[in-house]
């Protein structure tokens, strides 16, 4: 269903009568991603992201077809489970998820973020949305929805082309925890997929702070920009030592917590801190947000 036919189908029907608030919404949020997820710039996100497993599961077969270990030899480094892929392939789901979260999960989120209001801005849409009963908040908490839907299929995206790829061309079995423990494969499948949630989770505060950033301007491509500026900044601020004092407070500064559920017992004390600090900032700039849009002057 287009834009127009949500529209129509809410102001349709005899004269007075309006159709449920809830229909609408859920007729709002069902165009929204269908939108979102029939563009070619999201498609070409979700291969990207689906490309980096394939390209990491690639190259550790070829590097150790001579019988050596990934990053090992040469002073090389790398995720933290890249170490164990030869061993089994379900550690690519790890060492996938550990590589493109530091950059290229947040980039696309920033992307489909900063565009949510202000692409419609741009486009000369966003006036019409708002012509039909749903109102601002309710607009603002689709788009945020349809963000966040985003995440979890761009996280799901890498895990389940990294399993693929895992399983195409390693062995799966039985896992050894980082603390040297064994736990069955169906149990690191829980885990794996526990770990795609959190790793979606943490990409809370990105979306809220490009949700926000969409806000402020009417291009699409200045919001986007920003977004994805504020992103690399905030990485290079997290590795200046001098800055330790500030840094666990960057959205970014516990990401790679979601190790911490390889262990045995788990270690909650950092994926807490993640998520409570992804929950601050979905507040704040989600707040900031919302003042903001139900404040601003629609001329688009």
């Amino acid at each position: 269903m287009s834009r127009a036919e949500v529209v129509a189908s809410a102001g349709s029907g005899p004269v007075g009568v309006r159709a449920p608030r809830f229909l609408w919404t859920f007729g709002l949020l069902r165009s929204e991603l269908v939108t979102t997820f029939r563009r070619w710039r999201t498609l070409a996100l979700l291969g990207v992201l689906a490309a980096v497993p394939i390209l990491v599961g690639i190259a550790v077969k070829l590097e150790t077809q001579d019988g050596g270990g990934p990053g090992r030899g040469d002073g090389g480094g790398g995720p933290a489970f890249i170490a164990q892929i030869t061993n089994n392939g379900l550690f690519l789901v790890f060492t996938a998820l550990a590589a493109t979260l530091p950059f290229f999960l947040p980039m696309a989120i920033g992307v489909v973020a900063g565009d949510a209001i202000a692409g419609e801005a741009s486009g000369g849409t966003l006036r019409y949305l708002l012509v039909a009963p749903a109102g601002r908040t309710r607009l603002l908490l689709t788009k945020y929805a349809t963000v966040m839907t985003f995440c979890v299929v761009a996280t799901l995206v890498v895990a389940l082309s990294a399993l693929t790829v895992g399983a195409l061309l390693f062995p799966l079995g039985d896992l050894t925890t980082i603390s040297g423990t064994q736990i069955s494969f169906a149990e690191g499948l829980g885990r794996a997929l526990l770990i795609a949630l959190v790793v979606a989770a943490s990409l809370v505060g990105i979306a809220a702070l490009g949700l926000f950033i969409s806000t402020m301007t009417s291009s699409g491509i200045a919001a986007m920009a920003t977004t994805v500026g504020l992103l690399i900044t905030v990485q290079i601020l997290d590795q200046i030592p001098q800055l330790h004092a500030l840094q666990p407070y960057f959205f970014s500064h516990y990401w790679l917590s979601f190790a911490d559920l390889m262990r045995e017992p788990v270690y909650w004390d950092d994926l807490v801190k993640n998520l409570g600090l992804q929950a601050l900032y979905a507040a704040v700039f989600g707040s900031a947000a919302w003042a903001r849009f139900t404040a601003k002057d629609i001329t688009a």
